[in-house]
């Protein structure tokens, strides 16, 4: 079986249970080199892919005991979260207090059943883009598929009708446009990582550029 995601289920279980407290944010919210906004820029490669609902899918494959393609009707049958994070910008705006609806990454892990091979993940969007994450990572539990912003549907701009939110880490970490979520047991670098970006993104260390 998959070790980080055991550890990761345990954490949540013990946070449930009520024998272990999520951590504390920190005072200092801002990363390094950032400045807050109120507004939600849009960047993008320049395509904004009109997908309808009826239309959506989500494809999990790769190193996992259950690979399986959702459409929009099974992706929202699925357990939702609700999360307030943080959205941090390599191009140095933050905003705070962002509120997200979708589903956790646990949850589509509880579903697929990554194996024990499995140590990172790639991401693929409708509009080509691409980002790969350590697995790790991805089970933090504030990583989301999230269709909903702020108690409305997510606008295609902002990479509706649904966009992966990885709120620890810059954010072309959190494609849009989601369309394919592979378990590997390799790192692959994504279209901004092949570019010259870091493949880590860590905000708190200005980790922009490899």
């Amino acid at each position: 079986m998959n070790t980080a995601y055991i550890a990761a289920k345990e954490r949540w279980a013990a946070r449930k249970s009520g024998t272990s407290r999520t951590t504390e944010r920190s005072r200092e919210r801002i990363p390094p080199g950032q400045k807050q906004v109120t507004n939600f820029p849009v960047l993008d490669l320049g395509i904004k892919p009109e997908i309808l609902p009826a239309q959506w899918r989500l494809k999990i494959g790769g190193q996992v005991e259950r690979p399986v393609t959702l459409d929009w009707e099974a992706f929202l049958a699925l357990p939702q979260t609700n999360d307030t994070s943080d959205f941090h910008c390599v191009t140095t705006w933050s905003q705070l207090d962002m509120t997200w609806t979708g589903v956790s990454f646990l949850a589509l892990a509880d579903l697929v059943q990554p194996r024990a091979s499995a140590t990172h993940v790639f991401f693929k969007s409708y509009d080509g883009y691409s980002t790969n994450n350590p697995l790790d990572v991805c089970l933090d539990e504030d990583v989301l598929i999230a269709h909903t912003w702020n108690g409305a549907p997510l606008p295609t701009e902002h990479g509706g009708p649904a966009r992966v939110i990885i709120p620890k880490r810059y954010a072309w970490k959190g494609a849009k446009w989601i369309r394919e979520i592979t378990f590997l047991d390799r790192d692959i670098l994504g279209f901004w990582e092949l570019r010259g970006y870091s493949n880590t993104a860590d905000p708190w260390t200005e980790d922009r550029f490899s």
